[in-house]
This record gives C-alpha cells, structure tokens and sequence, in this order.
C-alpha cells in the first residue's frame, strides 16, 4: 500500500491486488459496509497519519476508482474540521463520516523509471496486445495507458509481462492527459517497436 499527499487536504492510496488479497477483501467487496473493509480503512489513515502526519475527524469524502487486474486507488479528502465542542460530543466510533464514490476505471497505467524499460515493455508485450495505448512524460517518469477493451485473459498476460519492467500507476489517464506531455497519443506500442526494435 501506497500513500501520497495531493493536497493539505487530500491523499491518495494505491492499494495492489496483493494488499487487497493479504485481508481477504475481493473488489467487490469496497461497495459494502464491512467490518474487514472498516479495518482497511484505519490501516490506511494510520499509514497516512504516520507518513504523511495526515489526521481526520469531521466528514471525509473517498473516492475508489478500480483499475483492472491492477487494484484500487483510493483517494481520500478531509471536509471541515469540528470544533472541540463537537469533538466532545462524539464517542470514538463517530470520529468521522464518510462519504464514498465508487468509479471502475477501463484503462490500465503503468509507469517506467526510464525509457529504455518502456521500449523493453513494449517489444515483450507488442505480440501480446497489439499496438495500441498512449505514451506521456510526467515527473520524470514514462507513462503507458491502455485501454481494457481486449480479452480479460489476454489482458491479465499484458499486465503480467508490463509488470516486469514498470509498475502499475496511480496516475489516470485524465491527469496525465492534463498535465503530463504527450509523447503518443495512439498505437504507442506499435510505433515504439516500429522505431525502436
């Protein structure tokens, strides 16, 4: 599990398929109120107390896009802060309240320490899933979104072999769009073995 600060008030988590599966929790199972999914949730605001000094009380707003095959990003907003008087009034289990929005993302984002590993992805993974996603720089990093709309087997041996030269991202393909600089807009995969094998 992985948390970042996007905000004074705002904080977001990557939470693998293996984070999800070490507590016994299924995507599915985000959608309901759930004791094991409560505990996941206060492992999560202790990792960001602790890392990030990130406290809540009063309303929080998390949101919980899926990303296929690749596990959740979670992304959670402090509201206002009650003053004393209403901290008081509180028992320990109403410290906050949430208010959850669930998305499903259908794009897969990987991100690549260099361009030499996005090159060696792409040649590895080209016979696999075609020629198709979109490349971005953004932060130093390299960045591949695909879209989902393939086979799910075929799909999950992408990610697979994706998987040995980058890492799933928590970045959508909207931020880097906005903020990130167009490198391939389509047929990433295709023009990057074109030009580099």
């Amino acid at each position: 599990m992985r948390v970042e600060r996007l905000s004074r008030d705002k904080i977001r988590f990557f939470l693998s398929m293996d984070d999800l599966m070490e507590r016994g929790i299924e995507k599915e199972d985000m959608w309901q109120d759930i004791p094991k999914v409560h505990e996941l949730f206060n492992d999560m605001m202790d990792q960001a107390y602790r890392e990030l000094g990130f406290e809540i009380s009063g309303p929080v707003a998390v949101e919980v896009f899926a990303l296929p095959a690749q596990g959740m990003v979670v992304v959670v907003s402090r509201g206002r802060t009650p003053s004393r008087d209403e901290l008081d009034d509180l028992d320990g289990d109403e410290l906050y309240e949430l208010e959850v929005t669930l998305e499903e993302s259908d794009q897969v984002v990987f991100q690549f320490a260099d361009f030499e590993d996005l090159v060696q992805a792409a040649g590895s993974s080209y016979r696999l899933i075609g020629s198709g996603g979109s490349v971005y720089a953004y932060r130093d990093h390299y960045y591949l979104v695909l879209d989902t709309e393939m086979e799910a087997e075929t799909l999950q041996k992408g990610i697979a072999v994706l998987s040995e030269y980058g890492e799933a991202s928590t970045y959508t393909g909207h931020v880097l769009q906005e903020y990130g600089k167009t490198i391939w807009d389509r047929d990433a995969i295709g023009e990057i073995v074109r030009y580099f094998s």
